[in-house]
């Protein structure tokens, strides 16, 4: 059937497409012409004058004067942004506060202003645009889309507008898409996430949804219940639903589920939003990693992540990284964040152009005994250790046992799987090769005999959504973490009788 939209999105596309390929084919001159205004905007702000920023011509001037600071070592001058004072980070004041939930003081309130806030929508629809331009597939347009977000409804702190970021992203969605979004308002400003789930659902399930979004453990829960309610396959279901765009977290773990629920493969687009920033998405279909955006008014820096606690670990940009390495990623916006430390670590698998995979935390890794293993492991381990092997994960988390009842101290993997009746051992065994193939620390401590090979703890059905749940974290844009240096996630699990 003709479509008026669907046939101009792909001229469209091609001419998106053809933008992004000239900042991406120069990175180094285009991160440079960001810096330059950067700089030059918030020479007149409080933190410009405090950082001389009148002094600063080059990235070594930068970092002379600019210290890398997390949200903690940034916050004096938060809480006067807060506070309603202007022209502190950035010029003027925000449009909004992206609230999000702090580790060590509550929550976080990370400003967006009306220069930041355009290419938070842009990337997003680029990301689109792109697969399209790639694929020639612009049918989905046509149909439903469904973005699992948090609640839209936003409250005022001193004037400047207060929420998610993904319900502050849902005020702008184009006037060309508002017909084919879903859920209704109503239904998208449900604060309990089961209800809010159920809900969906039944607004969904009579309609014809081509693009489904969000972060995959709650993509999977919507799943879940369509199933129950149909006794279908989502993809019988939904027969026109050909596109899952995610971020968040890999989808990787989740894939062979997602598969099964869907009754069969569809394409799939990775994005790294953050309320600090967009800052890539996948603009290949057959490409390992997302293109980093450096056109968006955010110049960054890397440091080694082995060298990061480091007195004075270097800092360094574009020009000198490699592929392969783990860095930490540092980032200045114009929004106000300078050399600010995300707590993110990625690896590039491409400088030509420069592509990028999460690969974790900077605090979310086990170096009980000195083994440093991070996120991209443990799921590259998974991944490899159920290869040949009919076993669906729902989802994991991975602690260190440092005082065990008997034997040696190991690393404890709680797993939630969706068919019990599986060979423990053989997959303990898989996963633990993998892991001291990748990782040659914790492969010295199992042949030193400092550690003892894993073990796989099961985790009940929903166990890990009972667990989200009691610490008021279901739903919405919040993520289990793949790994703790600590036993305190696992104590809980175990508290609840979450664990078999």
């Amino acid at each position: 059937m003709f479509s008026i939209k669907s046939a101009l999105a792909k001229p469209f596309a091609k001419i998106v497409a053809r933008k992004i390929n000239r900042w991406a084919n120069n990175p180094i001159e285009t991160q440079e012409r960001v810096f330059s205004k950067l700089i030059s905007e918030a020479k007149q702000t409080k933190f410009g004058k405090d950082h001389s920023f009148d002094n600063i011509q080059s990235h070594d001037d930068f970092v002379k004067h600019v210290p890398v600071r997390d949200y903690e070592m940034l916050r004096n001058y938060i809480d006067l942004v807060v506070e309603g004072r202007e022209n502190i980070l950035w010029k003027g004041k925000p449009l909004y506060f992206a609230k999000t939930a702090g580790t060590t003081s509550g929550s976080k309130y990370i400003p967006l202003t009306s220069e930041s806030m355009p290419y938070h929508i842009k990337a997003a629809r680029n990301a689109i645009l792109m697969y399209i331009a790639e694929t020639g597939n612009s049918t989905f347009v046509n149909g439903k889309m469904i973005f699992l977000q948090g609640s839209p409804v936003l409250n005022k702190k001193n004037d400047i507008q207060l929420g998610r970021l993904s319900g502050i992203v849902a005020h702008y969605v184009p006037k060309y898409l508002q017909k084919n979004r879903m859920p209704s308002w109503e239904t998208n400003c449900i604060e309990d996430w089961e209800k809010k789930v159920n809900a969906i659902v039944t607004e969904t399930l009579p309609e014809n949804m081509t693009v489904i979004s969000g972060i995959p453990s709650w993509v999977q829960m919507y799943f879940e219940k369509i199933q129950e309610r149909t006794g279908k396959k989502v993809g019988d279901v939904f027969k026109n639903f050909s596109l899952f765009i995610f971020g968040g977290v890999n989808y990787e773990p989740y894939r062979s589920k997602f598969e099964n629920l869907i009754g069969r493969k569809v394409d799939s687009i990775e994005l790294y939003p953050a309320s600090e920033g967009f800052f890539a998405f996948q603009d290949k279909q057959n490409e390992k990693g997302m293109l980093l955006q450096l056109d968006s008014g955010i110049f960054y820096e890397f440091i080694k992540a082995d060298n990061f606690f480091d007195e004075n670990p270097e800092r360094i940009t574009l020009k000198n990284v490699e592929v392969g390495v783990n860095y930490v990623m540092i980032v200045s916006t114009n929004a106000g964040l300078w050399a600010y430390n995300l707590g993110d670590t990625v690896e590039f698998t491409s400088i030509k152009p420069f592509r990028i995979i999460v690969s974790g935390r900077i605090k979310h890794f086990i170096s009980a005994f000195g083994e440093h293993v991070i996120g991209k492991e443990v799921e590259q381990a998974l991944k490899e250790g159920v290869e040949g092997l009919e076993i669906q994960i729902t989802e994991f988390t991975v602690a260190p046992q440092i005082n065990p009842d008997a034997g040696l101290p190991y690393h404890e993997w709680f797993i939630e799987f969706e068919d019990h009746s599986i060979d423990i051992n053989a997959l303990e065994l898989k996963i633990d090769q993998s892991l001291q193939e990748q990782n040659s620390y914790y492969n010295d401590l199992i042949s030193g005999q400092v550690l003892r090979p894993l073990k796989i703890t099961k985790v009940q059905k929903n166990g890990f959504q009972d667990y989200m749940k009691s610490i008021g974290k279901l739903g919405g844009q919040n993520k289990l973490p793949r790994l703790s240096n600590d036993r305190k996630i696992v104590d809980r699990l175990e508290q609840l009788g979450l664990t078999k």
